[in-house]
């Protein structure tokens, strides 16, 4: 397996090493956002005591100003502080927010072993794809901690293992804040062809993870997927190792049916949230006959997209290949669409 990395590490990655190495880091939250905001609900920075920073929660407009409330709060200490700015006041030019929006930061400082422990599971969690819901007192800071495993639930925390959606709450002992911290968006591709060529880095330029299987050395070079983890082996030896969750697409690419198949036989079985295959409708029509052969039930079958790709009347490979992370970007927002004819 060939792994590309991002050149710069996950904000609570980074904020891990500071606490290991400084003892101390604070953490800037957006938690709520009004009209035009550049980094969503649940947008971070990790920032240490001399100014040192990772991520970012206005796109570059107010982050010189959290930098020194949160450089403050590291060295003075206290409850969290909340942040607000906008265009209703001297605060939209002063700190350089005149893009009409309204932002609501949660500044936090961590410290000590508790703290440590709660960052090092945030970063183990995203390593291995594990989602959590975090909700944190805006008060003072105590937290919960859920995963998707966890029995018991309230409901209300389980559908954000699905929305990943990011609030405010009220409750009886003051405001909260529920962070849904879902592992990011990836996209296996089966096939290192000329479209999932194209489709690896289209999925790298969306933010989403991608990943190139296909046996065929030849194809998966890395001078062709620099933005991909390609692996190099059969996708049934392949695809059990990732793990194929909620929050994975599959696209079957290959156009060759021995090493497709396998691919979908195991996607079709499991929780991810988008399945295609690349094929003519004809094709498709004797690759069911196979998949159903080999004991795949015809609920499973229904699953795949085939055709592959919204019907934006692509021809070429790279049209296709945007056709393709299309689909896929409507199905992870929850969007029923109409394939490619």
């Amino acid at each position: 397996m060939t792994e590309r990395r991002q050149s710069t590490p996950d904000v609570v990655e980074a904020a891990h090493e500071l606490i290991v190495r400084d003892g101390r880091v604070a953490v800037a939250t957006i938690i709520s956002t009004w009209g035009s905001a550049p980094v969503p609900v649940g947008g971070q920075m990790a920032i240490s005591e001399a100014g040192d920073f990772q991520g970012s929660v206005s796109g570059g407009c107010v982050e010189g100003e959290v930098i020194a409330e949160a450089s403050e709060l590291l060295v003075e200490g206290g409850r969290p502080r909340i942040l607000s700015y906008g265009v209703e006041d001297e605060t939209a030019w002063r700190v350089g927010l005149p893009c009409g929006g309204k932002i609501q930061i949660l500044v936090e400082r961590l410290e000590g072993a508790a703290d440590r422990v709660h960052l090092k599971r945030l970063t183990e969690a995203r390593t291995s794809r594990q989602a959590l819901v975090v909700r944190t007192s805006v008060a003072d800071g105590a937290r919960q901690v859920f995963a998707r495993s966890d029995v018991g639930v309230a409901d209300d925390i389980v559908q954000r293992f699905f929305s990943g959606k990011s609030t405010v709450e009220p409750s009886a002992a003051g405001d909260v804040f529920v962070h849904a911290l879902l592992p990011p968006p990836r996209v296996v591709i089966v096939g290192a062809t000329h479209i999932g060529q194209v489709l690896a880095d289209l999925v790298a330029i969306t933010g989403f993870q991608a990943v190139v299987v296909d046996p065929r050395t030849a194809f998966a070079a890395e001078a062709r997927f620099s933005s991909a983890t390609l692996v190099t082996e059969w996708p049934q030896d392949a695809l059990p190792q990732l793990g194929l969750d909620a929050y994975t697409a599959v696209a079957a690419l290959a156009h060759v049916g021995h090493i497709d198949d396998e691919a979908l036989k195991l996607a079709v079985a499991s929780e991810c949230f988008y399945v295609g295959a690349l094929g003519s409708k004809r094709n498709h029509a004797k690759r069911v006959e196979r998949l159903a052969a080999g004991g795949v039930t015809a609920e499973q079958i229904a699953r795949i997209r085939s055709p592959i790709g919204l019907d934006l009347g692509a021809s070429t490979p790279p049209e296709i290949a945007l056709s393709v992370m299309a689909e896929i970007l409507r199905h992870l927002r929850g969007i029923k669409g109409k394939g490619a004819a």
